[in-house]
């Protein structure tokens, strides 16, 4: 019994020592490629690793999601706190300010925050701001992060404005991620033509709300209506050549006296179709 213990036991630390097994990062998915046995390396598979993100992280990138559907006004707050201000706070920790040094017997009314006070906490923290009126112009030549309160879908709506470019506005929604609106259609919603600014000094500042490349692959209605129900063609001679690929290969007697292989061993393709009864 004690031998067989001991013997359970050394197996089990020479495999786990031999093993080379390493903690992989979370983002790290491994794929083999098998290589195409018609070419000169295929007794060899390629095994590679790749990192990957889900694509909910990178639209809400930079952004505190929301964690109540009233909560986009500190939600909002929060997120130009910590990506422009340069501050470190959850959303719980902006909604205990707001609360505390905003008008909390309103605020539980109407369950929503202000621009009152969220200048008031703004205010409590240490820094300027304040909340102002002015035409689209004056938004985009700010050239930082704004509070500004949109009408869409029926709803009222804190969203931070991040960056204008070539016709659109590119905002930063805690319900929906990194969006952007046509410049139009960004007007019509914009509510008030209501802003809120942070002043911060420049050395300070953080550039997490800066505009990036991902942000700018947005797709056009004209675009999708254009594309949705074309169907790609392929010409027959290329999907035959992706056909033969995927196919078994075998030696065969070429039986056709019209080919110059006639009477010789050639490499036939064999394919796999399926048909409905």
């Amino acid at each position: 019994m004690i031998e067989l213990t001991i013997g359970a036991a050394m197996m089990y630390y020479f495999a786990s020592h031999a093993l080379d097994i390493k903690e992989q990062p979370a983002e790290a998915v491994y794929y083999s490629e098998i290589a195409d046995p018609r070419e000169k390396s295929f007794t060899r598979n390629h095994r590679e690793m790749v990192k990957i993100k889900p694509a909910l992280e990178n639209q809400f990138r930079g952004i505190v999601r929301q964690a109540y559907d009233y909560s986009c006004g500190s939600a909002a707050l929060t997120t130009v706190l910590n990506g422009y201000v340069g501050l470190n706070l959850t959303e719980q920790q902006t909604m205990e300010g707001l609360l505390r040094f905003g008008e909390y017997d309103r605020i539980v009314e109407r369950r929503s925050f202000s621009l009152l006070d969220m200048k008031r906490f703004v205010t409590a923290l240490g820094f300027e701001s304040g909340g102002y009126k002015g035409e689209f112009a004056d938004l985009i030549k700010q050239q930082q992060p704004a509070i500004v309160p949109i009408n869409y879908a029926g709803f009222k709506h804190f969203v931070v404005f991040k960056a204008y470019k070539d016709g659109r506005v590119y905002v930063a929604d805690p319900a929906l991620g990194n969006i952007s609106f046509d410049q139009e259609r960004f007007k019509q919603i914009w509510e008030n033509n209501t802003l809120f600014l942070i002043n911060v000094p420049a050395e300070q500042q953080k550039n997490l709300l800066a505009l990036q490349e991902a942000d700018l692959r947005h797709v056009d209605d004209a675009t999708i209506n254009r594309y949705a129900l074309v169907d790609a063609q392929f010409s027959t001679d290329y999907m035959n050549r992706i056909a033969d690929k995927a196919s078994t290969m075998r030696k065969v007697i070429d039986r056709d006296p019209n080919s110059s292989t006639y009477n010789q061993p050639i490499t036939s393709f064999m394919r796999l179709y399926y048909k409905r009864k």
